[in-house]
């Protein structure tokens, strides 16, 4: 179109070809959704393209803190933990990002992305890894902020992931941009989420990711075990006794035919463990108990 075409028919608003379309021009954000619900009634707009334009209207009005995941539930590594501990920590979880922490779950010091990973265990220099070398730095969110600036925010810096802070400097949770954008297009299913009921993880080798949480019986059945389940219910409580302490990281204890490592645990309890079946002659790596 010349410019003497554009200044005679100037590119006429959404508004406008609304207007037009309908014999009426919507006043505000309700009047035009009326307006959209009829056109969808009348099959004129797809009651998909409807869904996700009210999921716009959505995020536009909401803040961070409406979908923040929260501190407890985000998956972390710690700075200083080697490479063989964090590895099935992104196994089990099946994210991409990771919040890197030091101290605590306030602490943290940078985001760590599976796939840079992938160098190390690829070509087996597992030794030469340093997370410093790896990890990005974390970009922080208020609680406050809407979910549309957040969204801009994200396609500007190629973010995918944002620290969320309370009013008081503390860490809330988390918000990655598939959370922002499910809200405009309904739940995003990847092929880990079909596998989230999933305790019992194998990696081969008589080594398995196994969730605290996952009831002994289940243990017994999957790994051909004798746990006794009349004190605990849980391999998690039972791997607790053991030790006598709410263990640490990377905390070790070896009893029947197993050896189990926290792979995560906060201070009230375990999340995630490692575990190794012994062979049978590896009497002198295990306690007989």
């Amino acid at each position: 179109m010349s410019e003497e075409q554009l200044q005679e028919n100037p590119p006429r608003s959404f508004m406008d070809r609304i207007a037009q379309a309908f014999g009426a021009e919507p006043r505000d954000e309700a009047g035009l959704l009326e307006i959209l619900h009829s056109a969808t009634e009348r099959k004129i707009v797809d009651t998909d393209a409807m869904a996700m334009i009210e999921g716009v209207f959505e995020v536009a009005g909401m803040q961070v803190r409406d979908i923040v995941i929260p501190r407890a539930q985000m998956v972390v590594v710690e700075r200083d933990a080697p490479l063989e501990e964090i590895l099935p920590v992104i196994i089990e979880s099946g994210h991409s990002r990771f919040p890197v922490i030091d101290e605590d779950r306030d602490d943290i010091v940078g985001v760590l992305l599976a796939k840079d990973l992938l160098r190390f265990t690829a070509c087996g220099e597992e030794n030469q890894f340093n997370i410093e070398d790896v990890m990005r730095p974390p970009v922080f969110a208020p609680e406050s902020k809407r979910l549309n600036v957040l969204l801009k925010e994200f396609r500007i810096s190629r973010n995918h992931m944002a620290i969320v802070i309370d009013e008081y400097g503390g860490v809330a949770g988390l918000v990655t941009i598939e959370d922002v954008l499910e809200q405009i297009v309904g739940e995003i299913d990847d092929e880990h989420d079909g596998e989230e009921d999933v305790n019992i993880r194998s990696h081969g080798d008589g080594r398995y990711s196994v969730r605290a949480l996952t009831e002994i019986d289940e243990f017994n059945e999957v790994l051909g075990a004798d746990l006794s389940d009349e004190e605990y219910d849980t391999i998690g409580g039972l791997v607790m006794h053991e030790v006598g302490h709410m263990p640490n990281n990377g905390e070790v204890v070896e009893f029947d035919r197993f050896r189990f490592r926290v792979v995560s645990a906060d201070s009230r309890r375990i999340h995630l463990l490692q575990v190794t079946m012994r062979e049978p002659d590896d009497d002198d790596d295990f306690d007989d108990e």
